[in-house]
């Protein structure tokens, strides 16, 4: 049974990985993609997004922060 866990969880990390390797930006979570919200009636440019409508995926964040520790690292 753990081993079935195990497997099917690296299975969906490698998707993930795949998934923010070949599309980084997913649609923004508070305004669906639209770009803004309505508050109390009014249509406003979401705060999240600043209207672009979308955001970077958090393994895409964390893959570009590991690659700007290592390579100044590396220098």
């Amino acid at each position: 049974m753990w081993l079935a866990m195990a497997a099917a969880l690296i299975a969906w990390l490698g998707g993930y990985a795949v998934l923010c390797a070949v599309k980084p930006f997913g649609l923004c979570r508070r305004c669906k993609g639209a770009g803004e919200t309505a508050r109390f009636g009014k249509p406003r440019t979401c705060p999240r997004c600043h209207g672009r409508r979308l955001r970077l995926r958090l393994g895409r964040r964390a893959h570009n922060g590991w690659r700007r520790t290592n390579d100044a690292g590396i220098r």
